[in-house]
């Protein structure tokens, strides 16, 4: 059965499975993953409960390989999971479903005919057409209803002064580098419409805001400016809906995110990256609690066990639920508020999945997430109190059904200095024990982040690869989160420290199980993953292939290119320009001074606007390798920035790997695979190299 043929679920597809199963064998009907498979896999985000806790929107993303790209739309599903209905279908897609306090209608925001750009619209639940309440003169984000009803909060960056316009309007495009960088401001609008309230004073940069449960209180982090690295000179204040009575709640040197108050509005909770007394950066991330009316913040789950991202109030906020990740798996939790009892966290959900999308509803207790795991994609579950999970939505129950998956297996194993490490492995579909396979190692980003059990993804292709007969390896190497502050923290000084040295310990490891041909090995990664494959290719020659994604080779450099440098300077040590700067360890963990003892076959790939980690860093790396007669070649996608987006980007960065892999790994041809449509003149990628 065709994926691009496959009924939509919810309209007669129970049927048409039934029948299908009946006509041919389960084993015969499943085939490999091809890499167009595993790009056209719908995406499944922002889902929202209703406030009488049957139903709920969300956000549905499915491919469009004739305009190479995605469209979403919102549907709608009873709690029971019958009666999917696509709630949306403008041509520009629909985000962020939003239900009324009553339930009869919901507020989204979309793009259409007769809006210059994202406006928010309203439209009745049960189905109708939807209107345009705001005509703001710059695109809106993260709407919220108030909590009457009456109105509808949004984000929206400032608009441009008269003097911008006026010099925009006689096409002077030259611009000031990050001071001509917009903040944005909060707004709300009446759901009669017309124009837009402000909310906080202008200059102002609102990075979060949540409204109290009665509706009576704003909860606002601001910031004085858009750019990334004022996020730790953020602080949470408390205002009245209409911006008035503002109070500053926080005063700290970390970024506080993801805060909600307690249903009293006695306390506020939220998230950083801090240790225990908020004295220090670059730490798993905590949750705290503070009183609204003056007192210093308490860590709720101390110590850093937990790598928390998310938390919420309980219905009556004696406890809070949080979502954490533990290094493989991502999971929830729930911990006593009260500062006495800290501590003391209890699993809420627990298997080898990661729980991503969230919500909670608290009249009906009820948690409703999305579980990624290595035959799911990431449906919808719900727990009502401490019941049983049951599934509500079935838009990848098709992944098993149609496709031979990889088994997937968590390892542990020592690094060089005797430390656990874990990591995660992909096996042959085929795999036949006691034969050796040729292995291609995947690092993952961040490096504050970790690889946990989930679905495959395009950008990597394990099924891909899987089904070729190559195995996958994902450590979490030194710096990973969901191992503790020590592990975390191994960076601190010294990037490259432990963490390259982790990733050959867990390769050696496989080798030695006789899993893997020591002979047959390719690297590869993007973002971090990229800055170790670009370490990697400098200190060991056993990789035959590699593919540098996004990656810093020369730290110097990328700390003033790069957009974010509150992460790095810990790293280091301190900044490349201070009066006592710290150069030796920069030259000694840019790997951009080692390319003299590179021998492995390197691709390079990087977005054109990549912010993050800018072209020049891959160019640095390019001219190195190929001034060193490495074979190389350098691909740029153009206006792209730290991810590649495009469907026919995709696609070739997966096929351009592969041939690299087939050409240098295992000597053989690689064939490419086709897209579903013949790409538009415009060039997926710009190559450099021969």
């Amino acid at each position: 059965m065709s994926r691009r043929t496959r009924p939509i679920p919810g309209l007669g597809v129970v049927a048409f499975f039934a029948v299908f199963a009946l006509a041919i064998p389960l084993s015969a009907q499943q085939r490999a993953m091809t890499i167009v498979d595993l790009i056209d896999i719908p995406g499944l985000a922002d889902p929202r409960i209703s406030p009488d806790g049957s139903e709920v929107l969300y956000v549905r993303t499915d491919t469009d390989w004739e305009a190479n790209g995605t469209a979403s739309h919102i549907w709608r599903v009873a709690m029971d999971g019958t009666g999917t209905v696509r709630m949306t279908n403008g041509e520009g897609g629909e985000s962020s479903p939003r239900w009324s306090p009553d339930g009869s209608r919901f507020a989204f925001i979309a793009n259409r005919h007769d809006t210059e750009h994202n406006q928010v619209f309203v439209m009745p639940t049960r189905g109708g057409e939807a209107g345009a309440v705001s005509e703001h003169p710059t695109p809106v984000s993260s709407i919220s209803w108030s909590g009457d009803g009456a109105w509808i909060f949004f984000i929206a960056v400032d608009e441009k002064s008269e003097a911008e316009k006026a010099r925009e309007a006689v096409n002077d495009n030259v611009f000031r580098y990050e001071e001509d960088k917009l903040p944005t401001g909060l707004w709300r609008v009446s759901i009669d419409g017309g124009l837009a309230e402000r909310v906080t004073e202008p200059g102002l940069m609102v990075r979060g805001y949540s409204i109290s449960r009665d509706g009576t209180l704003l909860l606002v982090q601001l910031a004085p400016t858009a750019l990334y690295d004022d996020l730790l000179n953020s602080e949470l204040w408390v205002m009245n809906p209409d911006g008035s009575g503002g109070r500053q709640i926080t005063d700290n040197h970390v970024g506080e995110v993801g805060a909600s108050l307690s249903p009293d509005n006695r306390h506020a909770l939220f998230v950083a990256n801090t240790n225990d007394e908020l004295s220090d950066f670059y730490f798993n991330q905590r949750l705290f609690v503070v009183p609204t009316d003056g007192g210093d913040p308490v860590s709720v789950v101390p110590g850093g066990s937990f790598d928390v991202n998310a938390a919420m109030w309980s219905r009556d906020g004696r406890s809070i639920f949080f979502r954490a990740n533990t290094g493989v798996r991502q999971q929830i939790y729930s911990v006593p508020a009260d500062a006495s009892d800290a501590g003391r966290a209890q699993a809420v959900t627990e298997g080898d999945h990661s729980v991503g999308a969230w919500d909670y509803h608290p009249a009906s207790g009820t948690h409703l997430y999305s579980v990624s795991s290595p035959t799911n994609a990431g449906d919808l579950w719900a727990m009502a109190g401490s019941g049983q999970s049951r599934q509500v939505t079935h838009l990848f129950d098709y992944l098993a059904e149609e496709f031979r998956l990889p088994r997937m297996e968590a390892v542990q194993y020592a690094g060089e200095d005797g430390v656990e490490v874990e990591g995660l492995i992909f096996y042959p579909i085929d795999y036949q024990e006691g034969v050796r396979y040729p292995l291609v190692v995947q690092t993952h980003g961040g490096p504050p982040s970790s690889d946990k059990f989930r679905f495959a993804r395009s950008s990597n292709y394990e099924t891909v690869l899987a089904a070729r007969g190559w195995f996958v390896f994902k450590p979490n190497y030194r710096g990973s989160t969901g191992y503790g502050d020590d592990f975390l923290r191994n960076m601190i000084g010294n990037y490259f420290d432990q963490a390259h040295k982790d990733v050959m310990a867990g390769v050696d490891h496989l080798i030695e199980r006789g899993l893997v041909d020591g002979d047959r090995m390719a690297k590869m990664g993007w973002s971090a993953g990229g800055h170790m494959t670009n370490k990697i290719i400098t200190w060991t020659d056993r990789f035959k292939a590699a593919s540098s994604g996004a990656g810093a080779v020369n730290w110097m450099s990328m700390y003033a290119q790069s957009d974010v440098r509150i992460y790095r300077t810990p790293w280091f040590g301190g900044t490349p320009w201070s009066e006592d700067a710290p150069i030796e360890q920069y030259m000694a963990d840019s790997p951009l001074f080692e390319l003299h003892k590179v021998v492995t076959p390197t691709l390079v790939l990087v977005g054109e606007n990549d912010e993050r980690v800018p072209m020049p860093q891959s160019v640095e790396l390019y001219q190195g390798l190929k001034h060193n007669g490495v074979p190389t070649h350098l691909y740029v996608a153009p206006e792209q920035g730290h991810g590649w987006v495009e469907l026919q980007q995709r696609l070739f960065k997966a096929n351009v790997e592969l041939d690299w892999y087939y050409r240098w790994v295992l000597g053989e041809e690689y064939e490419w695979e086709t897209s579903p449509v013949h790409p538009d003149k415009k060039e997926a990628v710009t190559t450099a190299g021969g």
